[in-house]
This record gives C-alpha cells, structure tokens and sequence, in this order.
C-alpha cells in the first residue's frame, strides 16, 4: 500500500514598521498537505495606512537549503479584502516550513547625495 507523505506548514506573522494600528494574521496557523497538491496560505491585514506591502517569507530548515521555488510557488494579493495568499503548487516534502506573513509601511526610500536625494538610475 502506498502512503502519500503529508508536508507540514506553519504560518506566523509580523509587521515591519510603526505606530499605525495594524495587525496581521492567518486563518490557519498550521496545516498539513498532501504532497503534489496545492496549498494555499493566507494572511489577512488589518490596518488603516492605505499605504502598504504584504510579504511572505519561508523560512529555511536549515542554512545551506536553497529557497528556491521552481516557479511552484505564486501570490495573490487582493487589496480591496486585504488580504495576501501564498499558493504552493505540487507540494513537495521539501517545503515543509514556517512561512512568514509580513507587512511593511510605505517608505521614502533613496540615496541622499548633499540633501538633495539622487534620482533613480543615475551614477
């Protein structure tokens, strides 16, 4: 008889950032799969910044695994339901891990040259 082997996923979540109330959380914190099935993870956003990104992260067993995704794995982020999904396709037992939701703040971001920020792509 063969078995199929489960992979075991489980979720956390953070955010990166401010005082801004907001929160992020998952339905699901742990779910099993069986593997060559889909799975899919979601997060759910709460917070009143209209200015924001949702990250997923999966957080290797190990330093020297390879992160690599093989084009199996894909997001959908909805912003009108606030929400992010991180869809595995044909699972593998290798991706067994904790997979982290993150949100993070819209930033200014660039390179300060004199206090006159450098426009993007120039040298």
């Amino acid at each position: 008889m063969l078995l199929s082997r489960l992979l075991r996923v489980l979720m956390a979540s953070t955010w990166l950032g401010s005082s801004i109330a907001q929160k992020v959380t998952q339905a699901q914190l742990a779910m099993l799969g069986q593997e060559k099935g889909a799975v899919t993870l979601e997060c759910m956003l709460s917070t009143s910044d209209p200015s924001y990104s949702l990250l997923c992260y999966k957080q290797p067993n190990s330093y020297s695994q390879q992160n690599a995704t093989d084009g199996r794995y894909s997001l959908n982020f909805q912003k009108t339901r606030k929400s992010i999904q991180l869809v595995i396709s044909a699972s593998e037992l290798e991706d067994s891990a904790v997979y982290i939701c993150a949100l993070r703040e819209a930033t200014v971001s660039g390179v300060m040259e004199g206090g006159v920020p450098k426009p993007q792509g120039s040298s």
